[in-house]
Parts: C-alpha cells; sequence; structure tokens
C-alpha cells in the first residue's frame, strides 16, 4: 500500500511502484490460501481512498478519522477464520493503523501549517520589507530591498526621502514601490 503510495504521489520514483507492486502481488497469492472476507478487503481499499483524499482534500480530518475507522474494521473483518492463529493480530491492527494515522495526520497538518504561513513571494511578498533609497526620493527614485534595485516613489506632499535612509514598502503598483521612510 505505502509504496503504491509514494509512487502515485510522486510519479516517477519507480522503487516504490515496483515494491509496492510485487508486494500486492504476493499478498493476492497469499489471500487464496486464507479465508478472506471481502468486506474487510473493500473497507481497507476504502480507507486508502480516504487517506489519499485527504492529502488533496482540505476536510480537517474527517477523511482520515473515517478512514482510520474503516482501516481498523476492515482488518479485524479480513481473516474470516474460527481458528484464533489464522486471524490477523489485535496489535499488528492497532501499530499499522496508528502509524499509517500518524503519517496521515503528520502530512495534513504541514500542507495546513504551510498554507497559513506568512506569503512570501509576488506583490504581498514585498510590502512591510525593510529597504535603503540608493537615491533621493522626491517623490520618484530608487531603492534596494531583499536584494533587488526597484524603482520607488514615495508620499509627494511628504519631504521626500534622502539617499542611504532606510524604507519601508507600503504597496505595490505597476512594479513601482510605495515606500515611507522608517
Amino acid at each position: 500500500m505505502w509504496g503504491l503510495f509514494f509512487e502515485l504521489s510522486n510519479p516517477g520514483s519507480i522503487l516504490p511502484g515496483v515494491v509496492g507492486g510485487i508486494c500486492l502481488i504476493l499478498a493476492i497469492f497469499a489471500f487464496q490460501a486464507l479465508p478472506i472476507n471481502y468486506a474487510g478487503i473493500l473497507l481497507m481499499i476504502l480507507a486508502i481512498i480516504l487517506f489519499i483524499a485527504e492529502v488533496k482534500v482540505v476536510s480537517h480530518g474527517l477523511l482520515t478519522i473515517g478512514g482510520i475507522i474503516s482501516m481498523i474494521l476492515g482488518s479485524l473483518m479480513l481473516i474470516n477464520s474460527p481458528e484464533p492463529y489464522m486471524r490477523v493480530s489485535l496489535t499488528v491492527v492497532v501499530t499499522v493503523t496508528l502509524g499509517t494515522a500518524l503519517f496521515f495526520l503528520f502530512a495534513v497538518g504541514l500542507g495546513l501549517k504551510a498554507q497559513m504561513k506568512k506569503v512570501t513571494t509576488g506583490d504581498k511578498g514585498m510590502i512591510g520589507k525593510i529597504g535603503q533609497a540608493r537615491t533621493e526620493l522626491k517623490p520618484e527614485g530608487y531603492v534596494f530591498v531583499r536584494g533587488e534595485l526597484w524603482k520607488a516613489e514615495c508620499d509627494p506632499q511628504g519631504s521626500g526621502i534622502e539617499k542611504g535612509e532606510k524604507v519601508k514598502v507600503i504597496g505595490i503598483e505597476n512594479l513601482v514601490l510605495k515606500v515611507t521612510k522608517t
């Protein structure tokens, strides 16, 4: 399952897909000798689908919770045998389910954290940055911000900005920075 998931998430990795495919074929072969409950298999497939959907869809963890429940129920129902040694161990079910759930919760947490970060690129990423006036701004001139030389203008009613003074970007319009003294 993990190998196929990583291959589908990062196409071209090759190794996870090959290992996942081999393990899937071996699992299908092994399932011939065991009394398999197809509802258990379907619940486990549903769990995988829900885990993958959680990465793609913002559901605030609801799909992961559904995947956890589906994986636990599917794992417990997987082998339909009266003999206890032929059933899946509850320790294995809990360990694998918790490991998978923690991974997806970690991945979703990182995704949400990335979405909440302040914008650092484009127009919005420039606002609030501090730079230095490279020429006198009365009201137009050049400033050095984030390692780049920008055309800038300050408030025309103000006294202007002298060369070498610190400036703060308050806006951007048509690739011209709007700045003020800091």
